[in-house]
């Protein structure tokens, strides 16, 4: 790759020349900038951007706030990992990133965490947007601040974000009906078990729902969709109790729609009655619904990649504070089906990087 000192002696300058051409800095008259602007273009001349960081020695700090897992619910250990890996990237560019996490059941948490979150100055933040109204405050806090945040598996519009990145939770919904209709016979009934709308996520879980009631709708099916809501997934006596209830006054559901990370809960729960309902679908490959996957306990799954959201949320971020490259307005994620046949390649798919 040419230099910048031959690129000099081709219009007849100094480096220094180039140089305040090549970043927009004055001291170069407009004649002479636009002749050297033609030979860089011309010998399409790149900036090693690794040592254009180095040599500005200009520092960012990349903040993420996310929801911390546990063993029952692991579902942001491959967001958290994504992350991890884009932080060990972005390092030699002078980019530091900081996690911190909080109770997805507890937005007194996040809040907290948030406010730990600033103590560390950062110039851009990485934020799962949990709790729509307190999301309202922090991320006014950051607008007047002029920090400039994306968010990360959960789409809220109007909140000044410079970017989504995740799934469209729409059309995840509406494949999963697709899927459900394909196992179904014609006045076969489904059950959706959700969570209550005022616990986190909810707008995904919303939007998957719509989908999938949209599918049912668009193509006049006669498959009539039943709801109940689980206040708290981990009360074990209680969500038996709410399925059964469900199962034995309408006989004719045959399918079960779980539009979040559980159906593994569920599909423990609905084991004395595999004859008479056989299908279940989900979301999400954590460990316990892959494994009920396995053993036929979940028909299919739907994968949304959050080991590759949580990468490209930093990286998209890094572009932008580096470079002013802004990223795109929403940076979705591919649907996959996951079935019981594809899981162990799958299973390797999923830590790829796709840029």
């Amino acid at each position: 790759m040419i230099t910048i000192k031959e690129i000099a002696k081709l219009a007849n300058v100094s480096p220094g020349t180039v140089d305040r051409v090549i970043h927009n800095r004055d001291g170069v008259s407009e004649k002479t900038a636009d002749r050297i602007k033609v030979i860089l273009k011309e010998h399409n001349f790149k900036v090693n951007r690794i040592a254009q960081s180095l040599a500005m020695k200009k520092k960012y700090t990349i903040a993420v706030l996310l929801p911390h897992y546990d063993e029952e619910d692991s579902f942001w250990k491959a967001p958290l990992e994504g992350i991890e890996k884009a932080k060990e990237e972005v390092r030699s560019f002078g980019v530091v990133v900081e996690t911190f996490s909080f109770d997805q059941k507890n937005s007194s948490s996040y809040i907290k965490s948030f406010e730990q979150l600033l103590k560390t100055k950062p110039q851009g933040v990485v934020l799962v947007p949990t709790f729509k109204q307190e999301t309202r405050r922090l991320t006014n806090i950051l607008l007047q601040e002029n920090i400039p945040f994306v968010f990360l598996n959960i789409a809220l519009s109007g909140y000044g974000n410079l970017s989504f990145i995740g799934q469209d939770s729409f059309k995840s919904g509406y494949l999963s009906g697709k899927l459900m209709q394909l196992c179904l016979n014609e006045g076969d009934d489904i059950l959706t078990i959700h969570s209550r709308s005022n616990l986190s996520n909810f707008n995904n879980i919303s939007q998957r729902t719509k989908g999938f009631d949209c599918y049912f709708k668009e193509n006049g099916l006669k498959n009539t969709n039943h709801y109940i809501e689980i206040e708290d997934f981990w009360d074990t006596k209680k969500v038996k109790v709410s399925i059964e209830m469900a199962l034995k006054s309408i006989p004719k559901i045959r399918g079960i729609f779980v539009p979040n990370s559980r159906s593994y809960i569920i599909a423990d729960h609905i084991n004395d009655y595999r004859d008479k309902v056989p299908f279940l679908i989900g979301f999400d490959l954590t460990e316990h619904n892959a494994q009920a996957l396995v053993d036929d306990r979940i028909t299919f799954l739907i994968s949304q990649k959050p080991f590759q959201q949580g990468y490209r949320a930093i990286n998209s971020l890094s572009k932008f504070l580096l470079y002013s490259t802004p990223p795109a307005t929403e940076i979705l994620s591919s649907i996959e089906i996951v079935t019981k046949e594809n899981i162990p390649d799958y299973r390797q798919k999923e830590h790829a990087i796709f840029l």
